[in-house]
C-alpha cells in the first residue's frame, strides 16, 4: 500500500509484512519519543525520535531496507519521506504503527523505568 501526505507517495507495509521483513534483515527505526518507546517497542528496533532523524540518519545502514514506525503511522510516513530524501533506497512506513503491531499480536518489549 502507498500513502501520500503532501507530496510523493510513501510505501506502507502491514505489521505482519514488517515482521517478516525484519526477520529477513530489514531494520526497524522507531521515530517516537523515549517515553513512548519505554511503554513498548518492537524488539530489535532502533530508537531515533523524528526530531533527531535528519541528524542521526547516518546511524542506519543504507544497504538494508528501513521500516519506520511510530504510534499510529503518521510520523512514520514523514520519517520514511525524510529517509528517502536522504538517499535511502528502500524505505517504508508501518501502516497503523505500534497500534497495528500490537493488534496483530506481534512481540513487544517494554523498558522498565
Amino acid at each position: 500500500m502507498v500513502r501520500s501526505l503532501f507530496g510523493k507517495p510513501v510505501a506502507e507495509v502491514t505489521a505482519s509484512d514488517a515482521a517478516a521483513r525484519q526477520r529477513a534483515g530489514a531494520q526497524i527505526v522507531d521515530v517516537r519519543e523515549p517515553d513512548e518507546w519505554q511503554e513498548g517497542h518492537i524488539p530489535g528496533a532502533t530508537l531515533i525520535p523524528l526530531g533527531e532523524l535528519a541528524r542521526r540518519a547516518g546511524e542506519l545502514d543504507r544497504s538494508k531496507e528501513v521500516i519506520a514506525v511510530c504510534r499510529s503511522g503518521r510520523r512514520s510516513v514523514t520519517a520514511a519521506r525524510l529517509l528517502e530524501q536522504a538517499g535511502f533506497p528502500a524505505v517504508s512506513s508501518l501502516a497503523g504503527g505500534m497500534l497495528a503491531w500490537t493488534t496483530a499480536g506481534l512481540p513487544v518489549r517494554r523498558t522498565v523505568r
